[in-house]
């Protein structure tokens, strides 16, 4: 689709019989506009609303494909299926391919450089260009640049392609010099996030972070692109980007793994290869992330040409902007605080507690991803409608389809942590079976933090369906003075080899205060929630979980009887199948048993989405 303006529009044909004015965007007929790329016949995109989502700390590789991240009103003007179904499904299994690959290579630079102070210092030097990412701009992206790309491709008279360009300078300019400054300050961020330690290394993290934080211009142009194409109902290459830079930074760990010896602690040398070959593969994973998309945007005619200038719709968001920029600023904050106990604690323990972390994220990103992007566009027109009522109903059973998903999962993964971690991790190295049990335990005292995760999520985006950034922001900040407070207590507490349980607890905890906090604020904006139905599902669904956890737990024990002194891989994943069979039996059986009504809509969103992609 190129910029010049097309054929003249006929004008909209009048309605078959009078409705009620209410305020909302004009639809007009599918015979009246051009058929979006996308959009099945018969439905139009009334308006692309900016969504905030709490970044997937400890910011890694996923933080620049969610920093763009967005919902379509889709209304219907004739009879069919919302084609946002379809969109979303294959939105699903894109982000799927991603979390997997992603945690995949993960593993995979476990196998090969362990959980120690060298895993570690890749780590926060990984998170770095993240961070300032999305502090630089990636809060800009997400809450200013689609809604206004939209509105600029409706309005001018070259389809946009003027204020595109002279964003695109901005941008580029902005992300250069902020990759520079970085660069240059590298020394200092270093000092900031790290605690000095014998479980740190303050060198390694900053020859690491010299070759890892290019990404920041390459993440910015990716979203960039990906926020472009989107304006355009292009969604494809957004979605399976971050899967290619996965596959690079794979492709990156086997040729790692080729090399002659280990990397180098002291002293630390820019020259060594192991040095050199991970921090140049994994940024070299992000050029082509944004590469990827490239294509697509040349194929709608587009072609970038230096244009300077403000455009004045810029500073029309600009409010939005920085509450924006606020909400990114303060999860940051603990983030930060989250790294500067881990790499004060035991060596490992960041690394660990990511790994906690990105399995945590895995049943969201797939089920509570998919549940969200079906009942989102609805609530989004409903608030644009101002039917806050149906805004509630809409929100409640969304609640209730991720408690009856997402809570199971939970208990299972509480269960069956250590054998879930036994089974992936000493898969790829037997070694590793010492810190696989650590990780384990860390992820079995957390993963009660998967459904006020998906709560605070939904939660927070039902505030942006009503046009609210500010109170995302502050309920942001409250969670952050709760991890910052809690996380910096724990080494007072608890002994040094114990503290990344502490972090992976109490990050999970302050999603139980998110979720709390908004349920409060939502309840000030809307008025009654409905909350009596959800309650009565989460009880019954909590009380199925409980019991189907224990029979899980003594799947396990019954492994462990028949195969005694035995641990390791084959045990581990024997562990993992027969409690996974015997407690999601349980917990799907006693709910079935419990009439939780909402379990067969909840099975048949599910497989209906997946079916569409």
């Amino acid at each position: 689709m190129s910029g010049n303006p097309g054929p003249p529009r006929p004008a909209p044909r009048p309605a078959p019989r009078p409705e009620a004015a209410r305020p909302t965007v004009p639809i007009r007929r599918p015979d009246a506009v051009p058929q979006a790329p996308g959009v099945p016949r018969g439905w139009h995109v009334a308006e692309t609303q900016p969504i905030p989502v709490v970044p997937p700390e400890p910011g890694m590789s996923q933080a620049a494909e969610q920093a763009t991240e967005q919902t379509q009103v889709i209304r219907p003007v004739s009879p069919g299926k919302p084609s946002l179904l379809r969109a979303s499904g294959s939105m699903a299994i894109a982000t799927l391919t991603s979390r997997i690959t992603g945690f995949l290579w993960k593993l995979m630079l476990a196998g090969v450089i362990g959980f120690a102070v060298e895993n570690d210092s890749f780590n926060v030097a990984n998170t770095m260009p993240n961070m300032l990412f999305e502090l630089l701009i990636g809060g800009v992206l997400t809450s200013v640049v689609v809604p206004v790309l939209v509105r600029a491709k409706k309005s001018d008279a070259d389809g946009g392609e003027g204020f595109v360009q002279k964003l695109m300078t901005l941008a580029t300019v902005v992300l250069a010099l902020g990759t520079l400054l970085a660069m240059v300050c590298t020394p200092i961020l270093t000092w900031a996030l790290v605690t000095e330690s014998d479980a740190s290394n303050r060198d390694l993290v900053s020859a690491f972070a010299y070759l890892l934080l290019p990404q920041i211009f390459f993440y910015g142009i990716s979203a960039l692109v990906g926020a472009i194409l989107q304006a355009k109902q292009i969604f494809s290459p957004p979605a399976w980007a971050p899967v290619v830079n996965n596959l690079v930074v794979i492709a990156t760990i086997g040729g790692y793994v080729l090399l002659p010896g280990k990397i180098t602690l002291d002293p630390v040398s820019m020259t060594d290869a192991h040095l050199l070959v991970l921090g140049i593969g994994v940024t070299f994973g992000v050029v082509c992330q944004a590469a990827v998309q490239v294509p697509a945007l040349r194929k709608t005619g587009f072609r970038f040409r230096w244009q300077w200038g403000w455009d004045s719709r810029l500073s029309e968001f600009g409010g939005l902007a920085l509450w924006m920029l606020g909400y990114v600023a303060v999860s940051q904050v603990g983030l930060w605080a989250l790294t500067r106990v881990a790499t004060g604690a035991a060596g490992g323990a960041l690394s660990t507690y990511n790994y906690v972390w990105m399995l945590l994220q895995l049943p969201y990103g797939v089920i509570g991803f998919s549940i969200m992007t079906a009942i989102l566009p609805r609530m989004s027109a409903a608030a644009a409608d101002g039917d806050h009522a149906k805004v509630i109903e809409d929100l409640s059973l969304g609640n209730r389809l991720s408690t009856v998903t997402l809570l199971p999962i939970s208990a299972v993964m509480t269960a069956l942590g250590v054998p879930l971690a036994v089974a992936l991790f000493t898969t790829v190295k037997p070694e590793l079976l010492e810190q696989a049990n650590t990780l384990g335990l860390g992820l079995a005292v957390s993963a009660f933090g998967v459904l006020p995760y998906a709560l605070t999520m939904m939660q927070m985006r039902t505030f942006n369906s009503l046009n609210d950034a500010r109170t995302p922001t502050l309920i942001m900040v409250v969670m952050t003075v709760a991890k910052v407070l809690l996380a910096f207590a724990l080494p007072a507490v608890l002994a040094p080899e114990q503290v990344v349980f502490g972090l992976c607890f109490v990050n999970s905890f302050t999603f139980v205060v998110g979720w709390l906090v908004g349920e409060a604020w939502l309840r000030h904006r809307l008025g009654p929630l409905g909350s009596r139905r959800f309650l009565v599902t989460l009880a019954k669904t909590l009380t199925a979980s409980v019991l189907g956890g224990l029979l899980a737990w003594a799947g396990t024990l019954g492994v462990d009887a028949l195969i005694p002194g035995t641990a390791g891989a084959g045990t581990g994943w024997l562990q993992l199948i027969v409690g996974c069979v015997i407690g999601l039996a349980a917990i799907f059986g006693l709910m079935s048993v419990l009439r939780v009504a909402e379990l067969q809509p909840a099975i048949g969103r599910l497989t209906g989405l997946l079916r569409r992609r």
